[in-house]
């Protein structure tokens, strides 16, 4: 997060010196009090997912008001997202500001051990607040990087001109270097912090079930079924918050997803038994 920061305002020093910097970090301050505010919102209006009673979903709410009293969280809002693609996603500020959101196709096709996996992964996000450190890290990478596409053609059309030596104006070999580098630096920092906070959440969601092998289950039922059913509601703006990666395809490198591998995740579950406690749900 720190080089991220500090990537946007290298990036404002050298287009346009200690003015340039102060109006990056500007920008930088604004993003995350945007993001802290309302990226959950967003995030829910942008998947259709509607609130749900426990009347309409009493053994979702009952699974999630075990797991949150054994992790000492408050309730979070809960949300079911109207594709028959199996996918989950949680959202919200912090514990306090939290909301759970599954696809019907989750409801349909996991069986309760495994589903209380999936939410347990899900409000481990919350509680570690992966959900705001993914959210903003996301939005100053694709600020970022459309700053450095932006600002390509004003190098291209000679935007630059002549900085001379004063401190107020950027450096020109500063700005292409930065043009070229930063969009993909911070890409990559992005991806890495998404990957780190998904394999923290199986370790904590299998942690709060007792139950690492309902997890690892559920992680590889979902991989089947999503390949099987694309979700179609999928945006590179939000592919990060998904329990699985809900754009079709896979990268050609795992450092360029949003996600560990599947087997990988499964793996280190596997290897969990026996080191955790008893199931809760």
């Amino acid at each position: 997060m720190a080089v991220l920061i500090a990537l946007l305002g290298i990036g404002g020093w050298a287009f346009g010196g200690s003015n340039g910097l102060a109006i990056m970090l500007v920008v930088g301050l604004a993003i995350n009090v945007g993001s802290y505010w309302f990226s959950d919102r967003i995030a829910l209006l942008a998947h259709r997912a509607r609130p749900v009673s426990p009347d309409e979903a009493p053994e979702l709410y009952a699974i999630i008001g075990r797991l949150t009293q054994r992790a000492g969280m408050p309730m979070p809002s809960v949300h079911i997202i109207p594709s028959g693609s199996p996918n989950a996603f949680a959202t919200g500020r912090g514990p306090r500001h939290a909301a759970v959101a599954v696809t019907e196709g989750l409801l349909g096709l996991m069986d309760r051990r495994q589903l209380a996996g999936v939410l347990a992964h899900e409000l481990s996000h919350v509680r570690n607040r992966d959900v705001l450190i993914a959210t903003i890290a996301s939005g100053i990478a694709g600020v970022i990087s459309t700053i450095g596409y932006a600002l390509q053609w004003g190098l291209m059309f000679g935007g630059l001109g002549d900085r001379g030596n004063d401190d107020r104006r950027g450096s020109p070999l500063a700005a292409i270097a930065w043009v070229i580098v930063a969009p993909i630096v911070a890409m990559l920092l992005q991806l890495a912090i998404s990957r780190a906070r998904e394999y923290g959440a199986d370790l904590s969601g299998a942690r709060l079930t007792g139950d690492p092998d309902g997890l690892a289950d559920a992680l590889e039922r979902l991989e089947a079924s999503s390949e099987r059913r694309p979700y179609e509601y999928a945006g590179p703006a939000t592919a990060h918050l998904f329990i699985v990666n809900p754009l079709r395809g896979r990268a050609m490198l795992s450092w360029l997803s949003t996600h560990p591998p599947i087997e990988e995740r499964v793996a280190r579950l596997r290897a969990m038994r026996g080191t955790v406690a008893a199931p809760a749900v």
